[in-house]
Parts: C-alpha cells; structure tokens; sequence
C-alpha cells in the first residue's frame, strides 16, 4: 500500500463518501479514504440493531446529488441506508481509494515537512498533505459509568454492537436507556422475549411519525415527473427544518417547541392508558432540549403486561441483576441502549490529534473550549480539516452538513492548488469572530432556558456548552460558499 498521498480522509460513513466524490469531481486523484470497519457506511455499518432507521425523512436523508426515488418507505431502515452508501461507493467508482481495515489511532503534524503523519493501530504510518477527519459521532459506544456493570455474567451488549447470534425468545432482558436507539428497538424486541425491563434516567420526546411505505406508483411518478424529487426533498426538508433548527435554535423568537409539545402530549396520551404511567414517560423538560424522537408503537409498549418501566436509579450490577433503588431485577441478557462519544474526549476526533510544536488539540479545547472556525479548522492544526467539527451541525440532516463542509473545504484545497502553496490555517482571529458569533447567538436557543435544566443533554460538552451551529440550514450552505478565504493564510513552505 502506498504510504504517502496529497490527501488521507478518514473515515467512511456518508461524509467520508461524500467528500471523497467532490475529491474526484474537483480533480484531486491522489487520495486515500481508510476506516477501521469492514465495509462503507459508518453509522449504517455498525449499527444493526433490530428496528433501526433513520430519524429523518428518507429524502432528506441522501446527498442533494443523488437522489434517490426508490426509497422503500418515508424513512427508510437501516439496511436501506446500508445499501445507498455501497452503491455510492460503487457509482462514484470509490472502492480503489477505499482502505479498509485502517484504524488511526494519531495525527502528528511535520512543522519541517509541512505534512500530517498518520499511525495506524497496527504501528504503520502514512503521511499527507492534507487530513479531512471524516470520522462520524455516532459510531463509538459510549458505555455507562455504574458499578459492578463489568461483572453481569448473562449476555451484555451494546445496541451499536449488536449480536445477531443471540436468541431472545423466552429471555429477561433489560435496557439501560430511553434515547433514539432504545426507542427502536424496546417495540421490535418486547413481543419476543419473556419480559423486558426499561430503564429510564429521563424520559424522551416520542412524536407521531409518518413512517409509511412508498407505492411503486409513487416511486414511478417520482422519477418521471420533472422536479418530482426536487419537491420532495424540499418538502422534506422544509420539515425537518421546523421539527429542529428553528424550534432549537430560534426558540427565543420563534416558540415553535410550544406547540409540538402539545402535539407530543396528546399522542401520549392516546398511547398509554395507565395515568400513573404516562406520568412516568411524560417529559419534564421542552421539546428540543434533546433531540426528540419519532416512534409509532414505542409508547404503546409499556401497556403490555410484560413489559416494566423502572425509573429508579441504579445502584449497581451484579453476576445475574440489576439493582435500582426501588428494588432487584434478575435479568439472561443486559441491552446497552446508552448513546455515543459525541463531544467527548477521544471521539472529536477519534484519534490523538497533535499540530504546531506537538500541540495536543484536547488540550487546546480545554484550554479554550470547544470551538472551530465554521465548524471546519482550528488555528495551530494546518492543514487539518472537519466535517462535524464544533459549531458545524445545526441539528438538520446529516446531508446537509457532509455537503456543506466539503464546499468549503473543496474552496480551500482548489485555492492551494491555484496559488501553489502547501500550507493552509485558519487565523487566530477569524476563529476568534466565529466562535464569539456563535456564543452571542445561543441566548435564542433552547438549550439555555429553565425548561432544558433537567434534560441530561449530551448536546452539552465537558464546558457546558452547547457546540451546535446556531444557524438556519440555508445559513449554512451560503456560508460555505462565500465566507472569505482571507480568514485562512495560504503560504509555500
């Protein structure tokens, strides 16, 4: 394998994928995607979990490019997604830049060389020009802090790693967590096992979800009709946009979190007959605090008589239970359904990042907070550069961001090549003017009001917080198109 290349991105889920194409379409040849998985598709990869699907709209879920009109539902599975990032990967003619099997564990910057040194967990190393850290969040498990939870002696498992060899039917199963994966998968395994006990910290938005599927007829009229797809997308996008951006974002202005939690109460209600119980899963904070999720049969799950929702806290974990405060739960297999690294030390990025004079960029965020310029570079790291960086996501379709931050860093790799140089930093102060925008934008924001104090948000980072772009989606977009390359300094070294 060739050791040095122009450019190594790391990481291949959709933004790897997506950055990859706009590489070739721009004319850059010599570069590498590698990834410590198996195959494309990052999150798709390796979450197999029963019930999977994506959360947002199946055509708002897809690169603006490549559209697809075969979706098999208005929000497709995971399998679904799966297959979308193999046939990219197979249209766009990726697999020869592909290495599989590659996991960086460091990135160390050759102030002589001008060039990134990449280790492997296997102790190669490949060297680049340039490194786009493609590496998503909602890959590595995050794994919950209780005690004794190393010494359960039945089947353990978390929901990102899920073991398609174990049979449930006639099991006592329990589940720590109410968030996103937990709401897929509690209906998909309630009818199967023997009893499943949940175990819920704070309960979660669930909202209606018009998850329904797509007529052959449809998929016809929507490839043939001319902009058929393109109002779809809009249309999608269009709700995806008011269901998050502005409700979160926008919360002081436009109090659009009001009237979805009506909605979300109402459908509670509908849901679960036992008062006492839809007590228990009625959340005490406001829509948009944490990210909400759409399920149609979750809540109905806890009227079956097999089902328990247990709210106490845990104590601890032994060989064969779980004990809370309210007493002991003897369980054959324990469900890890407890989230991700997002912000995180160790996950943003996955690998020890390390710039200008050794400069270690944890170190650097604890010092001065999680912040990057357009949620893309950060002074003293040249040349390296993020798709899901701090104060880069807006909370709208992942597509949305992969396509945004590959514009403009695409702007910086074509203004390097034009200008011949080879070394690429953000200044010092417009990092300083972004970061200071985006803290004076967060009053609007949800995240800041009395109703999100008990949300247990993992929005919020280790500094308190909130590393969410405070934008619109189209606010995005524009801003990779035309933010001034003079913020980055462009020299031959």
């Amino acid at each position: 394998m060739k050791t040095h290349h122009e450019i190594i991105v790391i990481g291949a889920g959709f933004s790897g994928i997506g950055v990859a194409i706009k590489l070739r379409e721009r004319g850059f040849d010599d570069f590498i995607v590698v990834d410590e998985a198996t195959g494309p598709g990052g999150t798709w990869h390796w979450n197999t979990y029963p019930g999977i699907a994506v959360d947002i709209p199946s055509f708002s879920y897809q690169y603006s490019f490549e559209k697809r009109p075969t979706w098999s539902r208005t929000y497709a599975k995971g399998a679904e997604l799966k297959s979308y990032a193999e046939y990219c990967v197979d249209k766009y003619e990726l697999r020869p830049h592909i290495r599989f099997g590659v996991s960086i564990v460091a990135a160390d910057y050759d102030d002589d060389r001008t060039l990134w040194r990449l280790t492997t967990e296997s102790g190669d190393v490949l060297t680049a020009r340039f490194v786009i850290n493609a590496a998503g969040v909602l890959t590595r498990p995050k794994l919950p802090d209780i005690d004794g939870i190393d010494t359960f002696a039945g089947v353990k498992m978390h929901t990102s790693r899920w073991n398609h060899s174990i049979d449930l039917r006639g099991k006592k199963v329990g589940i720590i967590g109410t968030g996103a994966s937990a709401v897929q998968v509690i209906p998909e395994i309630a009818p199967q096992v023997a009893h499943l006990t949940v175990f819920q910290r704070t309960p979660i938005w669930c909202m209606p979800k018009l998850d329904v599927p797509i007529a052959t007829p449809a998929k016809v009229l929507l490839k043939r009709l001319p902009g058929g797809q393109q109002l779809a997308r809009l249309a999608s996008q269009a709700f995806v946009e008011v269901t998050f951006p502005i409700a979160a974002h926008y919360n002081g202005i436009v109090p659009a979190g009001k009237a979805g939690e009506r909605i979300g109460r109402a459908f509670l209600r509908k849901q679960v007959r036992d008062p006492a119980l839809r007590d228990k899963l009625t959340p005490r904070y406001g829509l948009g605090c944490k990210r909400p999720s759409f399920h149609n049969s979750y809540l109905a799950t806890f009227n079956r008589p097999d089902v328990t929702l247990e709210t106490g806290s845990i104590t601890h974990v032994d060989a064969g239970a779980v004990h809370t405060v309210n007493g002991t739960h003897d369980l054959d297999v324990l469900i890890l359904a407890t989230g991700f690294k997002v912000a995180d030390p160790g996950n943003m990025p996955t690998y020890q990042l390390h710039g200008r004079g050794g400069l270690e960029l944890e170190q650097w965020w604890d010092a001065n907070r999680l912040q990057a310029y357009e949620g893309v570079s950060v002074p003293e790291f040249p040349n390296h550069f993020s798709i899901f960086g701090p104060y880069g996501y807006n909370g709208s379709s992942y597509f949305a961001l992969i396509e945004a931050q590959a514009h403009h860093i695409m702007r910086l790799l074509e203004e390097a090549r034009s200008s011949h140089t080879n070394l690429v930093e953000v200044t010092r102060s417009a990092n300083e003017r972004f970061f200071a925008e985006m803290l004076a934008r967060r009053k609007y924001q949800i995240f800041w009001q009395d109703s999100c104090a008990s949300a247990n948000s993992y929005y919020f980072d280790r500094h308190g917080d909130v590393p969410l772009r405070p934008t619109t989606t189209v606010e995005s977009i524009w801003r990779s198109r035309h933010f001034d390359l003079k913020d980055y300094r462009f020299e031959r070294v």
